[in-house]
């Protein structure tokens, strides 16, 4: 019998699919994941409550408990809470209900390659502006790019990744006055920033904040995240996302960890005392380093390309990712801040690299 090969979408047929390699090292930097597990009391309770869920019945469909208790931890009502697996989900959501065939999404690259390539795979055209040389965004050039876009989302990340860069709340504040529709402010790493854009959500403003439990919350096995915004938005995406698409165990993962604010915050303050050890030590090596509000560094070795030097940190058992392909990041490597043990690993097997 003959195999029958059904072509895909004209429009996809070119793309490739986001990887982030994953080999077996003594030392894993390169996913941006917590460094530390979730406090065992949570594993306690997690396990308590799994045992008395009634698996013969679909999970609340409308995940009212997460997302009252999501709300609640931001000052929010439900009603401007959407959660679904993982911030990817809550991105793909968006650009299903906002984007799609005929409509323009905005980036300011270098950013999340994700943000662009979900807004591909839903028939969107992407229009990619340019940061200046060290990644700060150019108003100016935003105000150009998105008078001629005319987008119907634009996203900005926050600290934004790969570049660790935090987005001035002036900028933010400027943008949400020139987009044309939703601005989308993807805050995975906002919890490690010193200010977040959650303060300027409100009814009246075309602005959404995402993200996600995977670094903070030391839940990237979840797959959980979620999006404050205004309630119309949130209604939207209900409309749009698959029934049933939160399952019981996630739900009550998600309710749960909010009752450990205070171990969030602790791991929080030790990555970002790490953080910035880690900088420290990076500016007397032979790199350029860039400023970063979160859980991760990018650095650019001076004296071998970068994946040269990628190479020989894999060879020393200990993995980043390798950022050097990606435009506008030529030689870029990109370190996510570990446990102590594992910083001073990474940071001896690079000393000897860079010899």
């Amino acid at each position: 019998m003959t195999q029958r090969h059904i072509p895909v979408r004209e429009d996809l047929s070119a793309l490739e699919g986001y990887h982030s390699p994953q080999v077996s090292v003594a030392v894993r930097l390169n996913t941006n994941e917590s460094p530390e597990p979730p406090p065992a009391a949570w594993r306690d309770a997690l396990a308590a409550e799994l045992s008395r869920v009634e698996w013969h019945r679909y999970p609340d469909r409308g995940a009212h408990e997460l997302r009252a208790a999501i709300g609640a931890s931001h000052g929010v009502p439900p009603e401007q809470v959407f959660a679904a697996n993982g911030s990817n989900e809550v991105l793909q959501t968006l650009l299903l209900t906002y984007g799609g065939p005929g409509r323009r999404v905005v980036t300011f690259e270098p950013t999340y390659q994700l943000h662009a390539h979900i807004s591909r795979l839903t028939g969107a055209t992407v229009i990619e502006g340019e940061r200046r040389a060290d990644f700060t965004l150019d108003l100016d050039q935003a105000h150009r790019v998105l008078a001629a876009a005319e987008p119907a989302v634009t996203f900005l990340c926050s600290p934004n990744n790969p570049t660790g860069l935090v987005e001035p709340e002036g900028n933010v504040r400027s943008m949400v006055g020139l987009v044309p529709g939703l601005l989308v402010v993807d805050e995975a790493y906002g919890q490690f920033a010193p200010w977040s854009a959650m303060s300027l959500i409100d009814e009246e403003r075309s602005l959404v904040v995402t993200r996600t439990y995977s670094k903070t919350w030391s839940m990237a096995a979840a797959r959980l995240g979620y999006l404050i915004g205004p309630s119309w938005v949130v209604q939207e995406l209900d409309k749009v996302v698959l029934p049933y698409h939160l399952d019981a165990a996630k739900q009550i993962a998600g309710r749960l960890a909010l009752r450990f604010v205070d171990e969030m915050e602790t791991r929080v303050k030790k990555v970002v005392s790490e953080r910035e050890r880690v900088i420290e030590h990076l500016t007397r090596l032979p790199v350029r380093v860039w400023p970063s509000g979160a859980n991760f560094v990018l650095f650019r070795p001076d004296t071998a390309p970068g994946r040269d030097i990628w190479h020989g940190l894999l060879a020393r058992s200990v993995l980043v990712r390798d950022c050097s392909s990606w435009p506008r990041l030529n030689g870029c490597l990109r370190v996510t801040i570990g446990t102590p043990a594992e910083n001073d690993a990474f940071l001896t097997a690079l000393a000897e690299v860079l010899g």
